[in-house]
């Protein structure tokens, strides 16, 4: 389970109380405090705080004092030009601090986003969980043979099988070893510091994680892509849920230019330009590479123009 019942408890006590506060807040935001969101099998991501909403985003961008007497479709579309036009100050305007629980391999992926603040749970003071991830069945797949840092078809039957023993075992075993390293009864042992070394890749960490919006946008404008490893993808979809009830003017907008929208080259409109007045444009009159002309195809809709 993502949470011990003494971790549950603690979260109940946290949103049971309520402060007074001057600043603004995000009713969708309020209903998220403390609560934590499971992903995989025994991770999670919870809001612990946060700064902003959309107004704060419109009010950076206008260097005003209070909501003024802007209306609500006015501050959307405010936030949509700047979307559009790629004015990312104001969104850096609102901050979120996460708490995070994932696999290790997982969190060695998200600390490549380095414009964010990170603490992490310290093994050198700190004895780890006896907790792994173990994909679920659906999730084993083999190496894709058109993507060198992707997946392909999924593990099937015995293969299947066998990989899921072998990650148990190996994690199990591996712990074992931890645990009998680090034992005081009957030897000096080993400093913790020196003993996780030993620890599989698929152990849970944490760690508090405070970001701003604009830079959040771009980790999950890359992590929440189809094309991004599943298991941080995950964790990407279920911030997007938060952000979408925290600032849903900024998230709708990020949606429609960020993750639904696509940039094109000055050679790719020259051929869209070129295909609305009716000539035939193919890969090899187009001026683009073969790996560029197949990605164009995908982002107008076609395979065969």
């Amino acid at each position: 389970m993502p949470l011990s019942p003494d971790q549950q408890a603690e979260i109940d006590a946290q949103r049971s109380e309520t402060q007074q506060t001057l600043r603004a807040t995000a009713p969708g935001m309020e209903k998220h405090l403390y609560t934590a969101h499971p992903v995989l099998d025994h991770g999670f991501v919870r809001v612990i705080d946060y700064m902003g909403d959309d107004a704060a985003i419109c009010q950076a961008a206008r260097v005003s004092y209070g909501r003024g007497t802007k209306s609500v479709s006015n501050d959307e579309g405010l936030i949509r030009y700047l979307m559009r036009h790629w004015h990312s100050t104001p969104f850096e305007m609102c901050e979120i601090k996460l708490h995070v629980k994932l696999p290790v391999f997982v969190a060695r992926q998200w600390i490549r986003h380095r414009t964010a603040n990170v603490n992490e749970y310290s093994a050198r003071y700190s004895i780890l969980d006896r907790e792994f991830y173990i994909p679920a069945p659906d999730a084993l797949a083999a190496q894709s043979t058109t993507n060198n840092q992707g997946r392909g078809a999924a593990l099937e039957g015995e293969e299947a099988d066998r990989v899921l023993r072998l990650l148990t075992e190996d994690a199990m075993r591996c712990y074992d070893h931890y645990e009998a390293m680090i034992s005081d009864e009957g030897q000096q042992g080993l400093a913790r510091e020196l003993a996780r070394m030993n620890l599989p890749a698929n152990i849970y960490t944490q760690w508090y994680w405070k970001v701003d919006l604009h830079n959040l946008l771009h980790f999950l404008r890359l992590r929440a892509d189809a094309h991004a490893q599943y298991e941080i993808r995950v964790y990407a979809d279920a911030i997007c849920d938060i952000v979408a009830d925290w600032v849903p003017a900024a998230y709708k907008a990020f949606a429609d230019y960020r993750m639904g929208g696509a940039t094109l080259s000055s050679t790719a409109l020259d051929c869209i330009r070129r295909m609305l007045k009716g000539e035939q444009v193919t890969q090899e009159n187009s001026g683009m590479s073969k790996g560029e002309w197949r990605e164009f195809e995908l982002v107008i809709g076609v395979q065969d123009v």
